[in-house]
């Protein structure tokens, strides 16, 4: 997601985001030694499995499941290419203006779950506030955990708080959150700091709402310039993380409309093997001036006969054909044509086919 996170080994390392992919540096135990540099992360390129990632998500002991070690110096993909790193990349984000809009607060999330999934969501959370904005203050925090919240209830991503974080963690590329794929979830963290994002992680499933960020569901850290940034709506910066949401009215309040689903221990493979969000194109809008006053109005599609219009659609009047219907009247005019061929036959099948048509059409305007 941020393409940088903090790691967890005893004192928080910081990763290093080089050419579009996150360097491991250095190799070793799982604990840090005095000699060790404070800018060290020591990670493997190993993917877990999706059993190992439950088990993760649960707070099993990683050296429980044999990964305890790290593996050997590798570079680790980040979720996508970055057109800039370091000053270079500063120096761009810089370039890149926030939007002159307000930023809309989302509505309150209150998590409405039993024990387990309860748990499991606090922790999911909690892992996603630690490894993405470990050191960042408080406010950084929120905002990481606003996001996962703003994902949740958009269409475009699961819906569930795991699901959120963990999507697409067990492909060799693609994972949303960059700490789920990289190997940082086999340190254990700094309880200090854990306890902390667990106290945010418990107050956002309890209906805090962080105003700063509105409906931001991107972000990345100032000293990298991922190509999608251009893309979005470049809204805020909270710390070192700016913020972005998706642009025209799929990235409004009003467009986060999913529902949550629970079952939080379910990371199942579709889950995790997305290809990341599908957004749905934006609903079609039409401007008219009424005595002088510009209206908005969406357009819907046509709805069962005589469905009474929603305040503020505009229902086209006629619907399109399927596929199907203009193959049928295709196909028909198509039998027809063939015998306009013989002689003597042309001048009799042109009202016949013209009936055709108008048949089709007719039906059409029916339904």
């Amino acid at each position: 997601m941020s393409y940088f996170r903090w790691i967890a080994t005893g004192p928080l390392g910081r990763g290093a985001a080089v050419s579009g992919a996150l360097l491991a540096l250095g190799a070793g135990a799982a604990s840090p030694t005095a000699a060790q540099k404070p800018d060290m992360v020591r990670l493997s390129s190993a993917r877990l499995s999706i059993l190992e990632l439950q088990k993760l998500a649960a707070g099993v002991d990683p050296t429980s499941l044999g990964l305890g070690q790290a593996g050997p110096i590798n570079g680790i993909p980040a979720s996508g290419p970055l057109q800039a790193t370091g000053e270079a990349a500063i120096a761009l984000n810089a370039q890149r203006p926030f939007a002159d809009e307000p930023i809309e607060p989302m509505r309150p999330f209150v998590l409405k779950a039993d024990g387990p999934d309860w748990a499991r969501a606090v922790r999911c959370l909690a892992q996603a506030v630690y490894y993405e904005a470990g050191r960042e203050p408080v406010q950084g925090e929120e905002a990481v955990a606003q996001v996962v919240l703003n994902r949740l209830r958009h269409p475009a991503y699961p819906k569930s708080v795991c699901g959120v974080v963990y999507e697409g963690a067990a492909r060799s590329t693609g994972c949303q959150f960059t700490f789920t794929c990289d190997g940082s979830l086999r340190y254990a963290p700094d309880p200090e700091l854990w306890s902390r994002a667990v106290g945010v992680a418990r107050k956002a499933l309890s209906g805090f709402v962080d105003k700063a960020v509105g409906s931001a569901t991107h972000y990345h850290a100032d000293y990298v310039a991922p190509y999608w940034a251009p893309t979005l709506v470049k809204m805020t910066q909270v710390g070192q993380q700016i913020f972005y949401r998706w642009t025209g009215s799929w990235g409004e309040p009003g467009a986060f409309t999913g529902r949550y689903a629970g079952h939080e221990a379910e990371l199942t493979a579709a889950i995790l093997n997305r290809d990341g969000p599908e957004p749905a194109p934006p609903p079609r809008e039409v401007t008219l001036a009424a005595g002088g006053e510009p209206r908005t109005y969406k357009v819907a599609d046509v709805g069962p006969r005589g469905a009474p219009a929603a305040p503020g659609v505009l229902v086209a009047a006629r619907r399109q054909p399927t596929r199907d219907e203009v193959a049928r009247i295709n196909a028909r005019l198509a039998s027809l044509e063939a015998g306009m061929d013989a002689p003597g036959v042309a001048a009799a099948a042109r009202p016949a086919a013209a009936q055709v048509a108008a048949a089709g059409a007719q039906t059409l305007a029916a339904e």
